[in-house]
């Protein structure tokens, strides 16, 4: 599975930005696609994640009530909403695609991952 990010870019803090990940190749696989993101000098943290098939969402408790993931199964693509955003939600965002059943949310758990885009959120 390929993974193509887009939409990032600078906004001030309390704005809003919608990131867009495609997907290609055996994209017939996918179980999951998910988010994460990755700040200077920290680790990578699971942001969000849909379901390909249920459409069931997972949120990180830092984004809950503020992003929302969403798919479109006939394009395969996937949606981040970033709403309410905030300095600390800086960062490089990576798209990713679970290639099992099981669930989690480790970045070890995603098999497939796009390039990533780049959030900054100003004060």
């Amino acid at each position: 599975v390929q993974l193509q990010a887009s939409g990032g870019g600078l906004v001030q803090a309390g704005g809003s930005l919608r990131l867009s990940c495609a997907a290609s190749g055996r994209t017939f696989s996918i179980y999951a696609m998910g988010w994460f993101r990755q700040a200077p000098g920290k680790e990578r943290e699971f942001v969000a994640a849909i379901d390909w098939r249920g459409g069931s969402t997972t949120y990180s408790d830092s984004v809950k009530g503020r992003f929302t993931i969403s798919r479109d199964n006939a394009k395969n693509t996937v949606a981040l909403q970033m709403n309410s955003l905030k300095v600390e939600d800086t960062a490089v965002y990576h798209c990713a695609a679970r290639s099992t059943p099981v669930v989690v949310t480790t970045p070890k758990g995603f098999s497939s991952w796009g390039q990533g885009t780049q959030v900054t959120v100003s004060s």
